[in-house]
């Protein structure tokens, strides 16, 4: 969904919208509710996104969907403003800050980028998920596993001879 900046009145534009993401891997539907206000050549954008998303268990490896609700609270500044500089460091004030080019602001690379940034590092299935035995791979939901013990290291079997 594109917004045209200047058509952006003074109280603020609310926006309200559900579109389908694509990512390199996959897609998902996902329903947004925002706030943009202009501050001067400044765009504030509050809000949230709702996603259902699948994820790959990091523990058992099955595959798993979940709700997510993203909070949006991103400043979006004109490239224009960076032309004069060379180099830019960015504070840490300047995190949350985007840059939109010319008259026209696509929220859909927001909605993709603040649910990219929020995805979990290693998604669980539920917490008490006990993930597959590293010998045979069975799923240690679902069954027992026969396996023995794990062998010790050969390299560290050395250090036994410390125990006696």
């Amino acid at each position: 969904m594109k917004i045209i900046v200047s058509e952006i009145p003074l109280e603020g534009l609310d926006v309200e919208f559900q579109e389908t993401i694509k990512s390199d891997a996959s897609s998902f539907p996902a329903q947004a509710q925002m706030k943009i206000n202009k501050v001067g050549t400044e765009l504030v954008i509050n809000g949230r996104i709702e996603v259902d998303i699948e994820h790959q268990c990091s523990r058992c490896l099955k595959d798993f969907r979940s709700m997510m609700t993203v909070p949006v609270n991103v400043m979006y500044n004109p490239v224009e403003n960076l032309k004069d500089e060379e180099k830019h460091e960015l504070k840490v004030d300047e995190l949350d800050m985007g840059f939109y080019s010319g008259d026209e602001l696509d929220l859909s690379d927001l909605v993709k980028e603040q649910i990219i940034l929020n995805l979990p590092m290693k998604p669980l299935c539920n917490n008490s998920c006990k993930g597959i035995c590293l010998q045979c791979g069975a799923d240690l939901n679902s069954v027992n596993c026969s396996c023995s013990e794990r062998g010790i290291d050969p390299r560290l079997e050395v250090l036994k001879k410390l125990l006696k």
